[in-house]
């Protein structure tokens, strides 16, 4: 069975498995295959948010383990840092997620970082999309300047940079405020601005940036919708007993 780490956007890219395995294993000596590896991921995400700064919100349980990995899935359904809106709002919509939900979830990017390798097309390529096609005040220029200070043009993709180099281990509508500027690290944030021919995305935008707590309370709503998507239950999978392996 190939690991959904080994996928594209996962490889050399998630971090933190050694916490889910640390939890697993404390419960698994309280309450022996009770609580599964989905509702464990549920609940950290839920309180990774709100131990920096973000909302709260009630997590609902009883997932069940999947028996397989879904590689190809992985590859097919994650969004690579440089995708258009349309293709953003297309991996969105076959979960079940509409628009509001999309720049909902990219809030997420608030916190978090990403390496050079992620980010390097952003800011060495002059595309419309990625500056909006001016720099009256030269905050882009500023910004861009820092980046490749981290990313050369070539060599150090490992390197990281904050997601939010404003407030970058904080959960706020920082985000927000930077994508409006231009300032979002991946393609794919600035994209929610540059490729909205509508405005509808960017109403959103305008709305989360001036009014934090919209957005946190938007983001637990979709945050919830996120987490049952696809849920296994019942006599569905099964509560794994350690999460890197289907029981034996």
């Amino acid at each position: 069975m190939t690991s959904e780490k080994l996928a594209g956007p996962n490889v050399n890219s998630l971090r933190g498995f050694e916490v889910i395995d640390k939890i697993k294993y404390l419960l698994e000596e309280e309450c022996p295959i009770t609580v599964s590896c989905a509702d464990i991921l549920v609940m950290a995400a839920r309180d990774a948010v709100q131990l920096r700064g973000g909302p709260r919100w009630e997590v609902l349980l009883g997932r069940k383990d999947s028996l397989e990995s879904s590689f190809s899935g992985a590859n097919l359904f994650i969004p690579a840092p440089n995708s258009s809106l349309e293709v953003l709002i297309e991996n969105f919509k076959q979960q079940g997620l509409d628009i509001q939900d999309l720049v909902t979830l990219s809030g997420s990017h608030t916190i978090g970082r990403a390496k050079c390798l992620n980010f390097r097309q952003r800011i060495y390529e002059a595309k419309e999309e990625y500056h909006h096609g001016y720099d009256h005040y030269k905050r882009y220029t500023n910004f861009r300047r820092i980046l490749q200070s981290i990313c050369p043009i070539e060599g150090r993709d490992n390197k990281f940079a904050p997601l939010d180099l404003q407030t970058p281990k904080r959960f706020d509508n920082q985000y927000f405020i930077n994508i409006l500027g231009g300032n979002g690290l991946l393609g794919s944030d600035n994209v929610l601005i540059t490729q909205d021919l509508d405005g509808q995305i960017t109403e959103h935008v305008w709305a989360y940036a001036s009014n934090e707590k919209l957005f946190f309370a938007s983001f637990a709503k979709s945050m919830i919708k996120m987490g049952n998507i696809n849920v296994l239950t019942g006599d569905e999978g099964e509560i794994r007993r350690n999460c890197r392996f289907v029981n034996a």
